[in-house]
């Protein structure tokens, strides 16, 4: 691993971003295809925080919050700042001081593999975070990372620039040469689903919408009466 801070890196169209954000990331993640989901190691302390942001990317030493230190001056308004290590580590590298600072840049949240702690605080200074664990052991200062490189987050590629999508149902990347093309099969998913939750308010049940029972009949799922059911399982 090279010890380097990349300073320029390429971000996806705000307009876009906010687009990821307001549609969320189960809608987002439906729409690329299933694909970008970090896994579910990742919770977020707090309910109801729904952000996209681009994503400022650091690889830290286990125990080591000093990359993070070097990453908060390369954030811009609209980051989310993503924190990983090159080995597993649970330790509590990022608490309010940090997060204090990130909101003065304008940084929407914290994505992390690692720990968080003073999460009370966190929580009414209303940052949001998504990490590994919640946890009060504390960190040095003293190896070397990187700042702006791909890192592996639960599994999934992110590279400096992509677009982080992350509500309570966990944290989406979305590669930043494919936003706008996730953004337009997003809106068209919102508008196929407003028509399904119309015709489900209306009474149309989702087997027929979604054409399932043929699906079942090919399976071999049989009806029958709770007699017939009896009959079928009595041992005489």
């Amino acid at each position: 691993m090279k010890a380097v801070v990349v300073t320029d890196i390429q971000r996806a169209d705000g307009s876009t971003i906010d687009a990821l954000a307001s549609h969320g990331v189960a809608t987002v993640h439906e729409a690329m295809g299933r694909t970008g989901l970090v896994g579910a190691s990742l919770h977020p302390i707090q309910d109801g925080a729904r952000i996209a942001g681009s994503a400022v990317t650091v690889l830290c030493w286990p125990g080591d919050n000093l990359m993070i230190h070097a990453a908060v001056e390369q954030c811009r308004p609209g980051d989310v700042l993503v924190v990983t290590t090159v080995s597993p580590s649970l330790d509590g590298s990022f608490g309010e001081l940090f997060a204090t600072s990130l909101q003065y840049r304008g940084v929407r949240g914290l994505v992390t593999t690692g720990g968080v702690r003073d999460v009370a605080d966190l929580r009414a200074m209303g940052f949001p975070v998504w990490s590994g664990a919640v946890n009060a052991q504390g960190t040095v200062k003293a190896t070397a990372g990187a700042v702006n490189v791909p890192i592996i987050v639960g599994g999934t590629l992110v590279r400096p620039g992509d677009v982080m999508v992350a509500d309570d149902d966990g944290v989406l990347c979305v590669p930043r040469a494919e936003a706008p093309a996730a953004r337009a099969a997003a809106e068209a998913r919102v508008l196929k689903e407003a028509e399904s939750r119309a015709a489900y308010l209306a009474g149309e049940l989702s087997l027929d919408r979604n054409r399932l029972r043929g699906v079942l009949d090919e399976l071999g799922v049989r009806y029958l009466t709770s007699a017939e059911y009896e009959a079928s399982h009595d041992p005489g």
